[in-house]
């Protein structure tokens, strides 16, 4: 019995080995878009940073569009993580905590979020479907979450995807406005995103919310 699982336990090995590695290879490349940005970005420039071989990097990433999916999956993860430590018993002001965590994360780290948020993802994920994709997005999962309480508790009414879809976009919008035209008179930055996201939490509350799309698997 021990013949058998030696080989069992050293593919075992090989694969944690492999996941720790890539770990680390995707926070050194979270280090390089905070100090240098998108730009910084670049496979010779991440083996640089962790010791190895340019070549040694493409063996966890085929291209740059694969380490920014894997940016994304990993911010979304943190993002979900701070944006679920708080969660009012109000349904409503749940929705709010989740958006002032949200942008607080966009505009505390801006080089991250434009990396992640607002560069083109020219291709999806091979092989995933919507469903699947949105699944993979914790971040708006606690966000279609605390929108379905509101909807449970009678303060919101109709398509749960809709709403969350409408509330992540004001957000977005905001956030990315704050980062590309920092002189524009916004006042206090995260409040106002906030004060948007109230328009946006005022309008959904006025009348029921159809969906976006026929399509089925959306949200």
């Amino acid at each position: 019995m021990v013949g058998v699982d030696v080989p069992s336990s050293a593919a075992n090995r090989r694969e944690l080995q492999r996941a720790e590695l890539r770990a680390e290879l995707v926070a050194a490349a979270h280090a390089l878009v905070r100090e240098e940005g998108y730009e910084g970005l670049t496979i010779r420039k991440l083996a640089t940073k962790v010791g190895y071989a340019p070549m040694s990097v493409y063996s966890y990433f085929a291209d740059k569009q694969e380490i920014l999916m894997a940016l994304a999956e990993d911010a979304f993860a943190d993002l979900a993580r701070r944006m679920r430590r708080n969660r009012p018993d109000d349904p409503l002001e749940a929705v709010r905590a989740a958006l002032a965590e949200y942008a607080a994360f966009g505009l505390d780290n801006p080089n991250e979020y434009r990396t992640v948020f607002m560069t083109e993802k020219q291709k999806p994920p091979v092989g995933k479907t919507f469903a699947e994709m949105e699944s993979g997005n914790p971040a708006f999962q606690v966000i279609m979450e605390r929108v379905e309480a509101c909807i449970s508790a009678g303060r919101l009414k109709g398509d749960a995807c809709a709403m969350a879809t409408a509330l992540w976009t004001v957000a977005h919008g905001a956030i990315s406005l704050l980062i590309t035209f920092p002189f524009y008179p916004f006042g206090d930055p995260k409040a106002y995103v906030m004060r948007i996201g109230d328009l946006a939490l005022a309008g959904l509350a006025a009348g029921e919310q159809e969906p976006l799309t026929d399509e089925p698997d959306r949200c």
